[in-house]
């Protein structure tokens, strides 16, 4: 399995679990710096790299009438300002090929949101523009055919690359974790992310509906997830949820964080000791 650089962090096997983490979508300024603030310093505390995430931008909205984010000339400055103010490795989604030069200059990690990780041009562009990324599963895949993904990105000689499993459908509007993926996508050669936040996430309910996610399993999966062997995990949070405008159904409330990330960083260095990560 090939390391992944992101500026001072680095994600493989035999590496400190790292997290990525930050409200599904960029909302006011304070509400943004409030959230890295926190888990920035739950993260330091035991010693877990760090890599802020939220959206500009949130294509796949159940509705037009949705919030979608502030856009990629706001978000993007407001995620330098997260980079200057706290230290810390940026991260979030691109759509469309036409932003991928100015997202990665101020992005550290460019992800590929799940329903586009099969899109040839943009996969492409994103792997010319020189910057690690992560791809989130389709949902619609057998992780073994995240190779199509991969195969895409080391065509332009890109190999500074995360694979994230996010569940899979099982019947209708659920996802279901096959922790199987996690060991099989590793062996593309690659680290694996593990998405707890969205595999709870129930489709057709709207997010702002409190039956739109069942949150309080997002621990029991983020832990059985550590014990497979996943090199990071990805934990979208926020202090309101319920306030939350995307995904409020499905984000852990940001005081429950520490108590999670206490048992993980504990758990993942007993992985590391049997070097099963």
């Amino acid at each position: 399995m090939r390391d992944v650089k992101i500026n001072d962090i680095t994600v493989g096997k035999g590496h400190p679990l790292c997290l990525i983490s930050g409200p599904c979508v960029i909302e006011e300024e304070s509400a943004v710096m409030r959230i890295a603030e926190k888990v920035k310093t739950l993260a330091s505390r035991y010693r877990i790299p760090f890599i802020f995430k939220a959206s500009y931008e949130k294509d796949n909205r159940g509705s037009a009438a949705g919030y979608a984010g502030p856009g990629i000339e706001e978000g993007l400055a407001l995620l330098e300002k997260v980079k200057s103010r706290f230290g810390v490795p940026v991260l979030s989604d691109v759509h469309r090929e036409t932003d991928v030069k100015a997202a990665a200059e101020v992005l550290d990690v460019l992800q590929v949101p799940a329903y586009l990780c099969q899109q040839t041009a943009l996969m492409t562009v994103v792997g010319k523009a020189g910057k690690p990324v992560n791809v989130k599963k389709g949902q619609f895949l057998a992780p073994e055919n995240m190779a199509s993904a991969v195969g895409k990105l080391e065509s332009v000689d890109n190999n500074q690359i995360l694979l994230t499993e996010r569940g899979s459908c099982f019947g209708y509007n659920r996802l279901v974790a096959d922790f199987r993926g996690i060991p099989i996508m590793q062996s593309l050669g690659y680290p694996v992310v593990f998405d707890a936040t969205h595999i709870i996430r129930i489709y057709g309910i709207p997010s702002s509906d409190p039956r739109g996610g069942e949150p309080q399993y997002v621990p029991h999966l983020t832990r059985a997830a550590v014990a497979a062997g996943a090199n990071a995990l990805f934990i979208e949070t926020h202090y309101d949820p319920a306030s939350a405008k995307c995904d409020a159904a499905s984000m852990l409330p940001l005081d429950e964080l520490e108590i999670l990330l206490r048992q993980t960083s504990q758990l993942s260095e007993l992985i590391r000791e049997w070097g099963l990560a």
